[in-house]
């Protein structure tokens, strides 16, 4: 698109008019002929600049900027994670088997470290020749539009830069008159650390100790963890019909639970199913306390994992449960999973519908008391069926859709700050496996937890 002031540069050429009679059948007419008394104006140039102009605006985009910062951010992580597995193995390597695998974790674990380090040295070397092929096209279009100056007769360009400068001055003049400065506009969004623009990894990728035995289930990390609890993760695996649990199961660490050694289950109900039992797989643990849908009823459980006791709250009349309302894609359905629990930096969230909400996905807030309550609730226009999981971050949910087998997209989003709905965040998931049986995020290590076919896996998830 060309400058209205180059337009006027184009046209503004001196027109030189010679009259002079002309003989015709009628009898003498006048006529007039037109004549150039200007040098043509070069268009060919000023197309030369606004192609250089589009190429410089192709060339470097946000989407570059927000690569190094998600480089950035995914190296400040994976470093962060390697000095903890270095502490863990320092404080518990037994000198044998347990030493062995959690050492090669940490090999592991440094050699993603390298290649995301070598990833960012290439692209900081490839912005850098950017930056300065750019810069030299700047000063070539400087020049050239300093050379196109000539053909502005009318003086359009010099007063255009005077009455520019006319106002940087004013500008200056009129703050220098605030006695109070005015506050600064506030940045979008209310999250700490920004919005949520990438999820990379899986940084762990492992089969738990049932092996394939239990395709359906949930794991993570405490977000509240009592103290001497802070590296504790649980596992809870649906032992019965991939619909039903009795226990949970920990472990002292993250390299424990993924080598498979060292575990302590704590049993909530005598047997499968029963009064007590976890029914379906989207389960958390927040201040030692498990969250879960109680069974065969409409409820949400809370199981304290000190007293070993439960207390529970009736969901709101018609809520769906018993397979009513599931998670679930075109090829499969994840059975049971009609209350999906979460929690984010506020505390724990429960993700539900009923009928008279068509189906569409309900959120509530949990008081994490001693029997739990639930707080304000919010109704969206998400249909339950069409997500196969959620989760919440900084009060907003996220909701995931099937894309194939190797991916996995978190497409929508619910603010319950400012009410705001958004089903095109396209930020895709790698899968190593078909499905995700339950997804939740941990925003003390700001990781996301997903049980899948049988296999536990984690994932960073990178804010703006």
């Amino acid at each position: 698109m060309k400058s209205p002031l180059l337009s006027i540069w184009a046209t503004a050429v001196f027109l030189t008019f010679v009259s002079q009679p002309v003989q015709s059948a009628g009898g003498k007419q006048c006529v007039c002929e037109l004549k150039n008394a200007q040098r043509p104006f070069p268009m060919d140039k000023l197309d030369n600049i606004g192609t250089m102009a589009s190429q410089c605006n192709r060339s470097i985009t946000p989407n570059q900027m927000e690569e190094m910062d998600v480089l950035t951010l995914g190296l400040q992580r994976r470093l962060e994670q390697l000095k903890d597995s270095m502490a863990v193995l320092e404080k518990e390597d037994d000198g044998e088997l347990y030493g062995a695998v959690s050492l090669r974790i940490i090999e592991l674990e440094l050699a993603e470290v390298m290649e995301l380090m070598a990833k960012l040295k290439r692209k900081t070397q490839s912005n850098q020749q950017l930056s300065q092929a750019t810069s030299n096209q700047v000063q070539n279009m400087m020049k050239e539009m300093k050379n196109l100056e000539e053909f502005d007769h009318m003086q359009v360009m010099k007063k255009h830069w005077e009455n520019q400068r006319i106002k940087r001055d004013l500008a200056v003049c009129q703050q220098g008159l605030q006695v109070t400065p005015q506050p600064p506009t506030p940045a979008r969004g209310h999250c700490p650390q920004g919005q949520l623009v990438s999820v990379s990894g899986p940084r762990t990728y492992s089969l738990t100790q049932y092996g394939t035995s239990y395709s359906y289930g949930a794991w993570g990390k405490d977000p509240n963890p009592p103290p001497g609890k802070e590296n504790m993760h649980w596992l809870v695996a649906l032992t019965s019909s991939n619909v039903f649990a009795n226990y949970v199961r920990q472990y002292s660490s993250l390299s424990t639970i993924v080598v498979g050694v060292g575990h302590t289950d704590t049993v909530i109900a005598p047997s499968n199913p029963t009064t007590n039992t976890i029914q379906g797989p989207n389960v958390v643990m927040y201040g030692d306390a498990l969250y879960y849908g109680c069974y065969n009823t409409p409820s949400i459980c809370r199981f304290n994992m000190t007293a070993r006791t439960v207390t529970n709250v009736a969901l709101p009349q018609n809520s769906g449960f018993n397979n009513k309302f599931p998670f679930g894609h075109l090829e499969a359905a994840y059975i049971y999973s009609d209350l999906d629990f979460a929690t984010d930096e506020s505390g724990v969230w429960v993700i539900y519908t009923s009928p008279e909400n068509f189906g569409n996905i309900i959120i509530s807030k949990v008081l994490t008391d001693s029997p739990p309550a639930l707080e304000k609730t919010w109704k969206t226009s998400l249909h339950k069926r069409t997500a196969t999981n959620t989760f919440m971050a900084c009060g907003v949910l996220y909701a995931t859709r099937y894309v194939d087998k190797e991916t996995e997209e978190i497409f929508y989003s619910f603010d319950t700050v400012t009410g705001e709905e958004r089903y095109d965040l396209k930020i895709q998931i790698k899968k190593m496996l078909t499905n995700v049986q339950s997804l939740n995020y941990n925003p003390q290590e700001r990781m996301l937890y997903m049980y899948s076919d049988a296999y536990i896996l984690s994932y960073d998830v990178i804010f703006r």
